[in-house]
């Protein structure tokens, strides 16, 4: 859809084009005027340099002055700014402030040729305005194709013989009896089919099913419980949509051809019936929005019907039949993660951050703090405090992350767990501090005192500041590796009260932390590690590349994301950066050393800043391994020719989904399974920024990736798989999907 279009079509939408249904118009449907007679419209190109567009609007109808847009059709002609009259200021419901002309109104347009032998100009007009009686009915866009003799007389487009006075039915999606035009809008109540109905005494399904080209925006839908007193409405399990860009609504999500809302109801207890009303609003591709719809209905809750009551004063309402309370949505079906209570929640919370501590993209860090328990072997005290500064940090890393996570739940927006690393500035960012971790313990630098002194000279050279940020940065570059133990227990965080959700984000920081706390407060176990030595030095220097290697890896996803150039930038910058350190470490203060390193540094900022400006990196990978790009249009097709899919969401900075792809879904296996099951192999990428990725994560309720969902052949709902995939589990759900 161009700009234009899409401004076009928001531009109707304020309009109120379908504010009446057909049996409510008012005024005889021939009354209503062709769009070309309603607006007539005259040229003059005899003057050189200057057309003049003169229009005679029929009187009870207005045109609007920002909708006159006037384009040159043949490259040769540059046209100016076109010079308009003031016109009748007026605010719209929807539009705001705009202007309109009533009567007559010329516009001067300048414009300049390449060649000055050229004798004619063509011109693309295009205008749009409403018949103001009511009821008020407005026109789509209008566009007209002049081609004037420069110099010559006044023209008038002549209107097609053959065409009808536009009637209220012909604007409102009755079909079109002219050859060659294009059919109209459909009335609201056909283009947008609503219905509701009872799930069970505790949910209802609300489900609109739209014709073809039609679209319904989820950001715009409104549901408000009216009766009975205390029950109310909780978070709608919106499905996975299409990802659009609103030049007035921004970015957001629609839906085309049908979408099934489950919405829960809190507090309904033993209420017998529920009233509901429901606010909506959607478009035409390429044509017209319709003004918000709104809907009341009646359900009861014990026989599972639903009565729909009138809807707002514009629109009459479509009242479905009475209907049976009906499964749960596509989309529920769960392989590993099925709901669990708030004790199972604590435990898989607290199991899950253990098992963090063996993920690839945690050990870098665990490294560094090995060196510091092996340093405080001597000492039990010493121990203890860094085991507590390290907790510390783990757990106020995840307490503001759980705080940020209750915050933007509260404000009505969606995260998912690992996004911040879709971000090029925190990449960046990341690859800094690994790579000054990492020039730390080779001694390029030196973080407080002597790296040498293993007792008194312990607590000096790393402190609780370095043991607290030690657990931060845990923290930090844990949070992409979904792993298997985590994914139920965050997934109940998102979706449970703030304070649940609180407790749940700490009980993962206090799994993390755990081993930590174990060797500092038990001394049997402290006794098995190694004695302190030379040998350390040497240990930690060597635990070093691993930080080295992170950073690495974060250039390559980097890369992925923005491009050579942004990594190129951030080598840079981290050559400034380890210069700056380098001079740190040997200058020992003074005005003029601490001058160079801040210089030093402030390029290195700069490097991110530059990164973080950059566009996205253009895709010109060839999938290898059978895969297909993800795309809801693309899945709905296939499920509708009843062919069975396996959709994989994945993202570079994922290490949990590197290890599958390695382990199943790159093998031989694999594509021969895929082969002899007729399965489509779907990939999403979630690397970057993806609004329609997002989307189908929260469908299924994932908080992050790797997400695995497979649908059946012949329909019926998807099945999502546990993060940690093993052939024969893919093999089982394949063969399932498949059929006999």
């Amino acid at each position: 859809m161009t700009s234009f279009a899409r401004l076009v079509r928001n531009l109707v939408a304020g309009l109120g084009l379908l504010t009446i249904a057909l049996p409510s118009l008012a005024q005889d449907d021939g009354d209503l005027l062709p769009v070309t007679q309603a607006f007539q419209l005259t040229s003059d190109a005899s003057q050189p340099g200057m057309v003049k567009l003169h229009w005679r609007i029929a009187p009870d109808y207005y045109l609007y002055r920002g909708r006159i847009k006037i384009k040159a059709a043949d490259p040769g002609v540059t046209l100016g700014e076109p010079a308009l009259p003031d016109g009748l200021k007026k605010h719209d419901e929807y539009l705001g402030d705009v202007e309109i002309y009533h009567g007559d109104i010329e516009a001067s347009v300048p414009y300049t040729l390449a060649d000055a032998s050229t004798k004619t100009l063509a011109l693309d007009v295009q205008y749009q305005g409403c018949h103001e009686v009511e009821p008020k009915i407005c026109y789509p866009p209008n566009t007209e194709h002049l081609k004037l003799a420069i110099g010559g007389a006044s023209t008038i487009p002549a209107p097609a013989p053959a065409a009808p006075a536009a009637s209220g039915a012909a604007l409102l999606g009755a079909p079109a009896s002219t050859p060659g035009v294009e059919a109209q809008p459909l009335p609201a109540d056909q283009a947008f089919r609503f219905e509701a109905l009872v799930k069970d005494r505790q949910s209802v399904l609300l489900r609109w099913t739209m014709p073809k080209d039609y679209y319904l925006y989820r950001d715009k839908t409104q549901i408000t419980v009216t009766s009975p007193a205390g029950v109310s409405a909780g978070e709608p399990d919106w499905p996975s949509g299409t990802a659009h860009h609103d030049e007035h609504f921004g970015d957001t999500i629609v839906y085309f051809d049908q979408v099934e809302l489950p919405v829960p109801l809190h507090g309904a207890g033993s209420a017998t019936s529920v009233g509901l009303d429901v606010a909506y609003q959607g478009c035409l591709e390429n044509g017209i929005c319709y003004p918000v719809m709104k809907r009341h209905v009646t359900l009861d809750l014990a026989a599972g019907t639903a009565s729909v009551g009138a809807a707002d004063e514009a629109q009459p309402a479509a009242a479905p039949a009475d209907v049976a309370p009906t499964p749960p949505p596509a989309g529920m079906g769960t392989d590993s993660e099925a709901p669990v209570g708030f004790v199972a929640a604590i435990g898989l919370a607290l199991l899950g951050g253990l098992v963090l501590n063996l993920m690839p993209c945690v050990l870098p860090v665990l490294s560094l703090k090995a060196v510091t328990v092996l340093e405080s072997g001597e000492s039990q005290t010493a121990a203890r405090r860094h085991a507590l500064w390290y907790t510390a940090g783990v757990l106020v890393a995840f307490a503001a992350l759980g705080l940020v996570i209750v915050g933007i739940r509260a404000a009505g927006h969606g995260i998912q767990w690992g996004a911040q690393f879709q971000q090029p500035l925190a990449i960046g960012l990341l690859v800094y501090v690994m790579l000054a971790v990492g020039l730390s313990m080779s001694g390029v630098f030196e973080i407080g005192g002597s790296l040498g002194n293993v007792g008194s000279g312990l607590a000096a050279r790393s402190g609780p500041a370095g043991d607290f940020f030690t657990g931060v940065l845990a923290v930090v570059v844990a949070s992409p590796c979904t792993a298997p133990f985590m994914g139920s227990a965050i997934a109940f965080a998102f979706a449970a009260p703030p304070v649940v959700a609180f407790l749940i984000f700490l009980a993962l920081g206090l799994g993390l932390a755990l081993p930590f706390l174990v060797i500092g407060f038990v001394p049997a176990v402290a006794r098995l590690l190694p004695r302190p030595g030379r040998w350390m030095e040497t240990l930690k220097q060597a635990l070093a590349f691993p930080m080295y290697l992170t950073a690495v890896w974060l250039l390559w996803v980097l890369t992925k994301q923005r491009g050579a150039d942004a990594t190129a930038l951030v080598l840079a910058g981290g050559v400034l950066l380890a210069m700056a350190l380098w001079w740190y470490g040997r200058s020992r203060g003074g005005r003029l050393s601490w001058v160079f390193t801040t210089v030093l540094a402030i390029g290195a900022a700069a490097a991110l800043w530059v990164v973080h400006g950059l566009p996205a990196a253009s895709s010109t990978t060839v999938a290898t391994d059978g895969s297909i790009p993800y795309s809801p249009e693309k899945l709905a097709e296939l499920r509708r020719d009843g062919t069975p899919v396996f959709v994989d969401m994945t993202a570079d900075w994922c290490i949990t989904c590197k290890a599958n792809e390695k382990a199943v879904l790159d093998t031989a296996a694999f594509k021969d399974l895929l082969k002899r099951t007729g399965t489509v192999y779907m990939k999403g990428d979630w690397t970057d920024v993806n609004a329609t990725i997002a989307a189908f994560l929260e469908q299924y309720h994932s908080v992050g990736v790797p997400l695995y969902v497979v649908y059946p052949k012949g329909g019926g709902d998807g099945r999502k798989l546990s993060t940690v995939l093993t052939y024969d589990r893919v093999e089982a759900a394949l063969q399932a999907a498949a059929g006999p």
